[in-house]
């Protein structure tokens, strides 16, 4: 460190905190050890009393620790998010838009193998909102060797993106309603209010509703109707259980869609289904979507709306933090499930 004129220490690196004192107030870090120097910093340095500063003279090839979270941030970010100024070394990325968190798992380890490095993230395939803090970055020293902060670029590089943000599509989704009961009016429909708001709040739209008894050819003749006439996403509620009178899982099937699981090892959800008829992906909802906040539809529809294919071994893999631990205050998705 050398000491230099207050006045001439714009754009320089305080080596040491400077503490603000104000009676009765507040005593604290006015300035903090590696801030840089702004021109406007130097009235209220002076006002502090300090008329000389102790500042670090970076030799070449050594980065302080703001441009080396810039580097890295930079380096691993896909689309759908941007960059904060770095504050005391860190560099936060927030959701530029809605979407689905997607994270390389893979490559945030190996970044985070680099010593001096860190670089924490939400967990992958979450629902994001605009605005939202997804991940953080920073140097462990004050300053660091550029070769490290190259080594993580490289890294970034081969696992690029390392964190982006897939954007929903707006679908227009085909409810199918299926049940005697609600058919004929015997109760009230409860359940397609609640699968109209999720998928709204993901930016999709209900075209049309169909309601149905529990046949199966009804019930299929109503999925390929709404396909038909423009639905790229059908959502079939009731009937998903083993009941000889529950026949929707039978009428999904006999549309010729592929099928690519009916049950998950996800509680609440377990009697879910997934299949596609074409192109166009078909969700099978048991009745545990109306009553939970947090369920199967949260795990997979919104990944579904990102235009992402889920596999039967994915849906597999979910049984490790797949029971919801039912909380009193649900707090989903600021918990362990479905992580």
């Amino acid at each position: 460190m050398k000491t230099v004129p207050t006045e001439q220490a714009a754009g320089m690196i305080l080596g040491h905190d400077i503490t603000r004192i104000v009676a009765g107030d507040f005593k604290g870090p006015a300035f903090r050890k590696g801030h840089v120097v702004q021109k406007e910093d130097i009235p209220m340095l002076l006002d502090l009393g300090k008329e000389q500063l102790y500042v670090l003279e970076l030799e070449q090839g050594i980065l302080h620790e703001n441009e080396a979270a810039e580097r890295i941030a930079a380096a691993a970010l896909g689309k759908g998010l941007s960059l904060t100024e770095p504050v005391e070394g860190k560099v936060n990325l927030k959701a530029a838009y809605q979407g689905l968190l997607k994270v390389d798992v893979q490559g945030l380890a190996r970044i985070n193998s680099r010593e001096n490095i860190m670089f924490a993230t939400l967990h992958s395939d979450q629902e994001v909102q605009k605005d939202q803090n997804c991940a953080g970055t920073r140097i462990i020293p004050l300053v660091i060797a550029e070769d490290k902060i190259r080594e993580v670029e490289d890294i970034c590089g081969r696992h690029f993106p390392v964190v982006e943000i897939r954007p929903f599509k707006a679908c227009n989704v085909g409810l199918v309603t299926t049940g005697s009961e609600v058919y004929h009016g015997r109760i009230e429909d409860r359940f397609s209010p609640i699968v109209q708001a999720k998928f709204e709040s993901l930016g999709s739209r209900i075209m049309r509703q169909v309601t149905v008894s529990d046949d199966q050819e009804l019930t299929a003749k109503a999925i390929v109707d709404l396909i038909n006439e423009g639905a790229d996403f059908i959502a079939v509620t009731g009937g998903m259980s083993v009941d000889p009178d529950d026949r929707t899982p039978a009428a999904i099937r006999a549309t010729g869609a592929r099928v690519i699981t009916y049950g998950a090892p996800i509680l609440p959800g377990a009697m879910f289904m997934l299949a596609y008829l074409g192109g166009v992906p078909i969700v099978g909802l048991p009745g545990c979507v109306m009553y939970f906040r947090a369920s199967v539809f949260d795990l997979i529809v919104p990944r579904l709306l990102a235009g992402e294919s889920v596999s039967r071994e994915e849906i597999a893999s979910m049984g490790h933090g797949g029971l919801c631990a039912g909380c009193p205050d649900c707090r989903y998705p600021v918990c362990p499930f479905g992580k």
